[in-house]
């Protein structure tokens, strides 16, 4: 992969992560979001050609460039925050000035901080899985996560989403319940997948946890 397909596959994932399917008022946005995006990025890809005909030499530098930018200083959802800063890279800076010996300030203090939160809703999710599975609904496995259970959190506490499966409907869409952790409780996903079998629903573990990370981004 290129430093230039990387740059736009971080762009990508930043602003509209992964393909959500369904119906409903939240989805409809998501898919306006998307759509959006894609007109942005053309501009975008236009405005770096412009940008790079006088200087056609610096085309790497500056992808990579605009890659180490997005990928380190942006979290999935979009806002400005140390996303990956690997060791050896010190996140503040040492400043020497005639009256003192050494300053500190954080690389972000002449960004702009906006406190942000995730704000779950239900929704349906399709992921495709694998073509050769012989059963008849092996094209698309359906989730359905339900957060209607999910409180909103007091001040700036930090819990983890837990998992219960709740049932499997006729067209074997997989329901969830969503809650909030609570006592050090964790999503039983064994549980899940043996009894998924149970239904004649087989899955992997990556599979599952890919339709959370899904469902949180």
């Amino acid at each position: 992969m290129t430093k230039e397909q990387k740059f736009f596959k971080v762009l990508q994932d930043i602003f509209i992560g992964a393909e959500i399917e369904g119906q409903g008022g939240f989805i409809n946005l998501m898919k306006i979001k998307s759509n959006y995006y894609k007109k942005i990025e053309e501009l975008l890809r236009k405005d770096i050609e412009d940008a790079l005909k006088k200087y056609p030499s610096f085309r790497e530098e500056l992808f990579d460039k605009l890659y180490d930018f997005f990928h380190r200083y942006f979290s999935e959802s979009g806002s400005i925050y140390f996303n990956s800063t690997p060791f050896h890279n010190n996140i503040y800076e040492k400043v020497y000035t005639d009256d003192r010996d050494v300053i500190l300030f954080w690389k972000t203090r002449m960004l702009y901080y906006v406190k942000t939160d995730r704000i779950f809703r239900s929704m349906p999710i399709e992921i495709p899985i694998n073509p050769s599975s012989t059963k008849e609904d092996t094209s698309i496995l359906k989730f359905y996560f339900d957060a209607t259970n999910i409180e909103n959190k007091k001040a700036n506490e930090k819990r983890d989403l837990i998992y219960e499966l709740q049932e499997v409907k006729e067209d074997k869409t997989i329901v969830f319940n969503v809650y909030y952790s609570e006592q050090g409780r964790v999503t039983k996903t064994d549980d899940i997948l043996k009894e998924l079998k149970k239904k004649n629903i087989t899955i992997d573990e990556e599979t599952l946890e890919r339709a959370f990370r899904i469902f949180e981004k």
